[in-house]
């Protein structure tokens, strides 16, 4: 094969970048997380996986009559906003990424069907184990007004680098 020949295509070298180890995030380090308009199909594909149909989600009227200028979405339908893999955190950290171990939301303000909203993950915590560590990310759910209507944390459990 000639210098200027093509190799062949592999899959394992179509990633974001290298693998990131715990030892790479510091405190204060952000992942974007692509912004998103909550759209009446978002409302529907929600509903159908969660099963909630309660009218606050669905009933203009329902929701009209109980003070709110439009459908209101779900509590849970907010915070999957800030899931990690709509950025680039999994991408980041690759394959010394072991698993989510756990989320926290608080719900801030109410989001309507209409509203976009503007996730961000960034570290606010690493505790370090020998081979692992546990990797903390605040979450905040900014709308398109600038109002905190989600924050939180996730934990993940990250790969040490081999030593």
């Amino acid at each position: 094969m000639s210098e200027n020949a093509a190799k062949p295509f592999d899959p394992a070298g179509h990633r974001f970048g290298p693998t990131h180890w715990f030892e790479d995030l510091e405190i204060g380090q952000k992942f974007y997380i692509n912004s998103r308009t909550q759209t009446e199909a978002l409302f529907a594909a929600f509903q159908a996986a969660s099963g909630d149909n309660h009218p606050i989600h669905y009933d203009r009227e329902y929701c009209k009559a109980r003070g709110h200028r439009e459908l209101l979405a779900h509590g849970l339908q907010v915070a999957i906003q800030g899931a990690a893999g709509g950025g680039i955190f999994p991408h980041f950290i690759g394959d010394s990424l072991i698993g989510f171990l756990e989320q926290s939301s608080r719900f801030r303000k109410p989001v309507y069907c209409g509203d976009t909203l503007y996730p961000m993950l960034e570290v606010s915590g690493l505790e370090a184990g020998r081979t692992t560590g546990v990797v903390t990310l605040k979450l905040t759910i900014h709308n398109q007004d600038g109002a905190l209507v989600c924050d939180g944390e996730h934990k993940y459990l990250v790969r040490k680098r081999s030593q």
